[in-house]
C-alpha cells in the first residue's frame, strides 16, 4: 500500500512547490470543502459503505479536519488514489491532504517535498498465505509466487527479505488491494505481501477467513500517516494539530462521552482546557476558532474510540492495539503538549 508515482521526482517536486504557494487554508475555505485523498478500497481504514459513504480509520482523520477548519465533518471530497497516483494528485493540488495509509520514508519526506505531519498507523510489512499451502514461516517462500504492488516499499523490502535468506520469487504486479484480492484468492499468487494491517483488512473480507494464515515475520518498519505539501506550513499545522488533538484527548480522558461536560467551563486540568479552548489561545494560533479540537473530537471520538470503531479487535478486522497503544500503556503513540 506504499507505491511511487507516475511522473518524475522532480516534476512531482515543482508541482507540490507551486501548488504549496497558494495557501491551502485559505482555498479549504473558499471552496468550503476539503478534498481527501484516501485509498480505493480498503476495509476498515477507508472504503464506501452500502450507501456509498466512505467509513474507516484514514476517512477519520479526513473528515476531523474538515469539522476542525469548516466546523462540518461531512464537507469532505473523498478521491480515491492508487499508489500510482496519490503522490501527483497531492503536488498538483488536486488534493488538499493525503490519508492513505503511506509510509513515512526518508525520500518521501526530502525528495517528493511532502510533509508528514505524524504517525495514525505505526505497521510493518507480513505475508498471508492459504493454510492448505503448509507454511508457517517466510522463511518457507523460497520460489513462491508473490502477489506484490509494484513501485513501492513494500516491492523493495520483498526483495531485500528475499535476498537476505538466499530465497527467489516470482512477482506477481498489482495495482489496486482489490486486484491483488482477486488474484490471490483466484491462486495466481501463492503469496499476498502488504502492510500487515492491510492484510487484516483484506483477509476480513473473505468468505471464508480462517483457510488464510498471516505469517508471523513483520519484515519492516512501516509508520503510516497524514501528508501535505512542503512549504504550506499553516496548513501542514492545521493537519498535524488535529490529529494530535485525537491523540492527546484519549491521553487526557477526553471522549465522545463526555466532551460536552468537559467543554463546558474550564475544568482542573490546564491541558484539557486548553486542547477545548476554554482557556488560552491554540485556535488563534492555528487561525481557527477555540473550539476547533472539539469539533474534531466530536466527530467520531479519540483516537482510541476512532481505533475501536473502525479497526479494532471487537471489529472483523480485529488489530489489536499493539504499537498503537498510548506511550503510557506500553505503544508508540505520543502527541506533543498543548500548551
Amino acid at each position: 500500500m506504499k507505491k511511487s508515482v507516475i511522473l518524475g521526482v522532480a516534476t512531482i517536486a515543482a508541482l507540490a512547490a507551486g501548488a504549496a504557494a497558494a495557501g491551502t487554508v485559505d482555498d479549504v475555505k473558499a471552496r468550503g470543502k476539503l478534498n481527501c485523498g484516501v485509498a480505493t478500497g480498503v476495509p476498515g481504514f477507508a472504503s464506501p459503505d452500502a450507501n456509498g459513504e466512505w467509513q474507516g480509520f484514514d476517512v477519520a482523520v479526513c473528515r476531523a479536519v474538515a469539522a476542525a477548519v469548516l466546523d462540518d465533518p461531512s464537507a469532505v471530497e473523498f478521491i480515491p488514489t492508487t499508489g500510482k497516483t496519490r503522490f501527483t494528485a497531492l503536488a498538483s493540488g488536486e488534493i488538499d491532504m493525503l490519508a492513505r495509509n503511506t509510509t513515512w520514508t526518508f525520500s518521501r519526506d526530502v525528495d517528493l517535498k511532502f510533509e508528514f505531519v505524524g504517525v495514525n498507523y505505526y505497521d510493518g510489512q507480513g505475508f498471508m498465505v492459504p493454510k492448505a499451502l503448509g507454511v508457517s514461516s517466510a522463511k518457507e517462500l523460497d520460489g513462491a509466487t508473490v502477489c506484490i504492488q509494484t513501485g513501492t516499499t513494500t516491492e523493495l523490502n520483498l526483495a531485500d527479505f528475499f535476498r537476505i535468506n538466499n530465497m527467489s520469487y516470482e512477482p506477481v504486479p498489482i495495482e489496486t488491494n482489490a486486484e491483488a484480492q482477486q488474484q490471490y484468492l483466484a491462486g495466481a499468487c501463492d503469496v499476498y505481501t502488504t502492510d500487515a494491517s492491510g492484510l487484516a483488512a483484506t483477509r476480513a473480507t473473505f468468505e471464508n477467513a480462517g483457510d488464510h494464515v498471516i505469517l508471523p515475520e513483520i519484515i519492516s518498519k512501516e509508520p503510516l500517516g497524514p501528508l501535505v505539501r512542503h512549504g504550506d506550513h499553516e496548513w501542514g499545522d492545521v493537519v498535524r494539530w488535529t490529529l494530535n488533538a485525537l491523540i492527546a484527548a484519549e491521553e487526557l480522558g477526553v471522549t465522545s462521552a463526555n466532551i460536552d461536560e468537559l467543554s463546558s467551563g474550564p475544568g482542573d486540568n490546564p491541558e484539557v482546557n486548553r486542547l477545548l479552548g476554554t482557556e488560552g489561545t491554540l485556535g488563534e494560533m492555528l487561525g481557527l476558532d477555540a473550539t476547533w479540537a472539539q469539533r474534531a473530537i466530536k466527530v467520531g471520538g479519540n483516537y482510541g474510540e476512532v481505533f475501536a470503531k473502525n479497526i479494532g479487535e471487537e471489529t472483523p478486522i480485529g488489530l489489536a492495539r499493539g504499537l498503537n497503544a498510548q506511550w503510557t500503556d506500553g505503544g508508540l503513540l505520543y502527541a506533543p503538549p498543548f500548551r
